[in-house]
Parts: C-alpha cells; sequence; structure tokens
C-alpha cells in the first residue's frame, strides 16, 4: 500500500514539475551547437588516431579506451550543463 502511494506521489511530483524548464537562450542554443561540434571533431580526430596506432595491440586499445573515457566525460558534462541552463 505504501508502494502505490509513493508511486502516485512521485508520479504527480514528476509531472508538475515538468512545467518548470524554461526557454533555452539563443547564446545557451549556440553554446550547445559549440559542444555539439567540437564533441564530433574531437571524435573523428580520436578515431584518426586510433586507425593510425602503431604500436603494440595492448597500447592502442589503451588509447582507444582513454579515447572513449574521455569523449563519454566530455558528453556527460555537456549534457549537465544542457540541463541546468533549461531548469533555470
Amino acid at each position: 500500500m505504501k508502494f502505490l502511494q509513493l508511486l502516485a506521489a512521485c508520479v504527480i511530483a514528476f509531472s508538475l514539475s515538468s512545467n518548470a524548464f524554461a526557454e533555452e537562450t539563443l547564446i545557451e542554443k549556440l553554446e550547445v551547437q559549440k559542444n555539439d561540434t567540437q564533441r564530433s571533431a574531437n571524435k573523428a580526430i580520436n578515431r584518426a588516431k586510433e586507425a593510425a596506432c602503431t604500436g603494440s595491440e595492448a597500447e592502442c586499445m589503451k588509447q582507444k579506451a582513454e579515447h572513449h573515457a574521455s569523449e563519454a566525460y566530455d558528453a556527460t558534462k555537456d549534457k549537465a550543463s544542457e540541463l541546468k541552463n533549461k531548469i533555470n
């Protein structure tokens, strides 16, 4: 019974909070576009470096993992910033 009450409270809270999002300003939209472009360029550069890797297989795999981790970090950081801008 408590679970249903908690579920109902969560549904109501989320439905009310969805109206709390504000419009993004033009500057924020341009920042999102800039971040997407930078991430795409970094990804292309990383893939080219991975393709040109001449080290051992282990070294190439390590480099690839570092690139993917860096790309994931950048994407997460940018999405968090975008979400913050939408809320504000």
